[in-house]
């Protein structure tokens, strides 16, 4: 959680909302400026409108003035608007880095209960390419013995072969699955170490019957979304209100002289006070365009809104089936199983005593190889199932 790019991206976004609050907030308050101004000037010797005794001289002219107030008055709440507006995307932003969060712990969940299934895998076939091995190396003898042919020879290679290209395709998945893993958690690649292995998860989290769907109130996506709404709604109101008059005042206070030295001394001091008010005339549908864009945002925000909390039942009812139904595979899988392996064993019985064929024990062979697989992916999918319902209730049902 500390070192996941996508949730320092997220942080980051936060800031800088959290930066664009402090800045739609500071204009609701006045600003203070201070600023200073030197002028010499020369009049001319043949200059008619310079003073006696003036006329090639210098003049120095000084001025200091400090504006002690720029403010537009809020008379209509428009910038109170835009404030309101700036703090509901910050919160939008709070949420989206808690979806990021719920995202990032569900893909390590899954990315792990992949790699446990892998392992399995691995397990299942090394130990289905040490049996057919073995059953090589007696049909083998029996061939050598002239108790069977070459052709079942080949079939028996056939499939150690298949068992022994399986080994190497499923190490390169398990080393790509653990980059995954070690790019979630912002490492460099490297193994990813174990614990409980993928049968050995056997105390799975029960869910309980009759979520409320009050759970769905606290997805972050759904809040998100809620908090955009309500930034658009007040942008919405905001751009109503600048067809309202605007009112500022403005306000300085400083020192002024004709001589530079004399400028903090004696009667220098100066001041100003301007109120103004502004009515916008004519704008060629400038204010109209504005609310309608801000209209049409909003109502995108609401369908967006909307479609957010459409889609999180989607989200709950469908793992909620997942949950359910893959927990009866699994099930049955494991019936399959065992059944296969008992096949299996009786198989090759048969073929030793010489009353079946190497065929029908090779098929069940293959039979049992396939379903071990599958019962290690069901298993898997078992588990992924709870993930999906923890991220689709936006962390889990407690």
């Amino acid at each position: 959680m500390d070192q996941n790019y996508d949730l320092r991206l997220a942080v980051a976004r936060i800031n800088a909302a959290r930066a664009n609050v402090g800045l739609a907030r500071s204009n609701q308050f006045p600003q203070l400026d201070l600023g200073a101004d030197l002028t010499t000037t020369r009049a001319s010797t043949n200059s008619g409108a310079s003073p006696s005794g003036q006329a090639g001289r210098g003049r120095s002219v000084g001025e200091v003035f400090l504006s002690l107030l720029t403010f537009e008055v809020d008379l209509w709440g428009r910038r109170g608007q835009r404030s309101r507006a700036a703090r509901a995307q910050l919160a939008s932003t709070e949420e989206d880095h808690k979806t990021v969060a719920t995202v990032v712990v569900s893909d390590v969940a899954t990315n792990y209960f992949n790699l446990l299934e892998l392992d399995q895998e691995l397990e299942i076939a090394k130990r289905t390419l040490s049996a057919r091995e073995e059953s090589l190396r007696i049909i083998k003898a029996r061939e050598q013995g002239g108790l069977a042919t070459m052709l079942e020879v080949r079939q028996a290679e056939e499939l150690v072969y298949q068992a022994t290209q399986t080994i190497p395709d499923t190490e390169r998945l398990t080393e790509q699955t653990e980059n995954r893993i070690n790019l979630l958690l912002g490492n460099n690649p490297g193994p990813i170490a174990r614990g409980a292995s993928l049968s050995q998860q056997k105390n799975l989290p029960a869910v309980p019957p009759g979520l409320p769907s009050s759970l769905l109130e606290r997805r972050p996506d759904i809040r998100s979304a809620e908090q955009l709404l309500i930034s658009e709604t007040a942008l919405v109101s905001a751009a109503q209100k600048a067809y309202f008059p605007t009112i500022s005042l403005t306000g300085a206070l400083g020192f002024q002289s004709n001589s530079l030295a004399n400028l903090f001394s004696g009667p220098s001091s100066a001041w100003t006070f301007i109120p103004q008010v502004t009515q916008p005339i004519f704008t060629a549908g400038r204010l109209k365009s504005n609310v309608n864009f801000e209209k049409a945002q909003r109502e995108y925000a609401l369908a967006q809104y909307q479609q957010t909390i459409q889609t999180a039942f989607s989200d709950v009812s469908n793992a909620l089936v997942q949950y359910r139904r893959v927990r009866e595979i699994r099930v049955q899988q494991e019936l399959l199983v065992g059944s296969l392996r008992d096949a299996s064993r009786l198989a090759h019985l048969r073929y030793e005593g010489g009353v079946d064929t190497l065929l029908n024990a090779l098929v069940v062979d293959t039979s049992l190889f396939n379903a071990e697989l599958s019962l290690a992916q069901t298993k898997r999918n078992e588990l992924l199932s709870l993930v999906q319902l923890y991220q689709a209730l936006g962390g889990g049902w407690q």
